[in-house]
């Protein structure tokens, strides 16, 4: 049955792309089950999160992080996540120096949002969640210093976790840089870092939690508390610009025709001649097979459409139009 998967980042209202920047599982049977067991290191960003995706989406200090949960990963069909998979959700922050070879699974997270349990209208984040149609929002803290992070979009669906000891955990995280004139070492107070897996356990309060119970008590929330790193002033005549860090990884090149989660078409050379034709042909159908094999589940339009400008292309040279490309 399906259940639900993180897809898609906002940043500041505007859509990064289905699955741009974002680590999610590759198989497209699985993407929307939970993960399993909390103890795996798959609890940092899901199924296949260790592995980093090549494009870092970039943000500003106090950019609004939009999430969009689908119960298909591909939008087939609408929907966001089984009404009745009521529970809490969060968002964890942790600062890497290298996303491409900095574990996501271990120490360094911290959490920047929660949303449990409102008893005044009897409604849990899951209820919250699906009447926004799947998407979950958040302000980064102004205090981030400038660089690298991972962020961790995570539900806890609890319909099962009383009766059948099974807590079902939803995440994933999305790659992203904090532009900012805040600089300096990041510090979390040692009693809200959070080391994933590890922050939680089977006993953990959260997750043992009857939600059917007539009254419900208040909702012990997972997890370390939320902290929000302060802002700082900036000391006057600071030249807010000198030595100030800049994104140089995951930038999505400049000259991409086409995008495909963390994949792009990227122009082939022009051609005169018949070599000059096949050579871009080759260029552009071996471009098409790694859009296929990167991409992961959430549709192929996109590679169909360079495929196509490919087969266009391959037309051309057939019919000896060797100038080019189209």
């Amino acid at each position: 049955s399906a259940h639900t998967t993180f897809t898609t980042l906002f940043i500041d209202k505007k859509n990064q792309g289905d699955g741009t920047c974002v680590r999610m599982p590759y198989d497209d049977k699985t993407a929307t089950n939970p993960v399993k067991p909390i103890t795996s290191s798959d609890m940092a960003c899901g199924r296949n999160g260790g592995d980093p995706v090549p494009f870092i989406c970039s943000a500003k200090k106090g950019s609004l992080l939009t999430f969009e949960f689908r119960l298909w990963p591909d939008a087939q069909q609408p929907g966001s996540i089984d009404p009745g998979h009521l529970g809490p959700c969060a968002v964890y922050l942790k600062k890497v120096d290298n996303m491409f070879s900095d574990s996501a699974a271990g120490g360094g997270w911290f959490k920047i949002w929660e949303d449990g349990y409102d008893s005044k209208t009897q409604k849990w984040c899951v209820d919250r969640l699906v009447k926004n149609n799947g998407l979950l929002s958040v302000r980064l803290p102004r205090g981030l210093p400038a660089g690298y992070y991972i962020v961790r979009p995570e539900i806890l669906a609890l319909h099962w976790a009383a009766h059948r000891d099974d807590p079902q955990f939803y995440l994933g995280c999305a790659q992203i840089f904090v532009d900012s004139d805040v600089r300096g070492p990041l510090e979390i107070p040692r009693r809200q870092q959070a080391t994933i897996p590890g922050y939680v356990n089977a006993k953990t309060p959260g997750l043992t939690f009857d939600i059917y119970q007539d009254k419900l008590p208040p909702y012990p929330m997972p997890g370390p508390k939320v902290y929000i790193p302060p802002a700082k002033g900036n000391k006057p005549n600071q030249d807010l610009n000198a030595g100030r860090l800049v994104q140089t990884d995951g930038l999505i090149p400049k000259d991409c025709l086409i995008k495909k989660a963390n994949w792009c078409g990227r122009p082939v050379e022009p051609y005169s001649s018949a070599r000059m034709c096949w050579r871009a042909v080759n260029d552009c159908y071996a471009q098409s097979k790694k859009c296929r094999e990167s991409s992961p589940p959430i549709g192929l339009t996109n590679c169909d459409r360079w495929s196509d400008h490919c087969g266009k292309m391959d037309a051309l040279c057939e019919q000896e139009k060797y100038k080019g490309p189209p």
